[in-house]
């Protein structure tokens, strides 16, 4: 009896990639995220020492 073994591997490996493109995707918008806030950090006035 021959085991069909390349339909489990051709879903692994859309399951990985798949997981690959959602983690991506998270990355990018905590990217997107810190950015912004560090664009409002830099924007906010400074102190100023009398």
């Amino acid at each position: 009896m021959i085991k069909a073994v390349f339909p489990d591997q051709q879903g692994n490996a859309v399951n990985a990639i798949l997981v690959a493109a959602c983690n991506f995707s998270l990355l990018l918008r905590w990217l997107k995220v810190f950015s912004i806030l560090i664009a409002l950090l830099q924007l906010r006035p400074k102190a100023v020492a009398a």
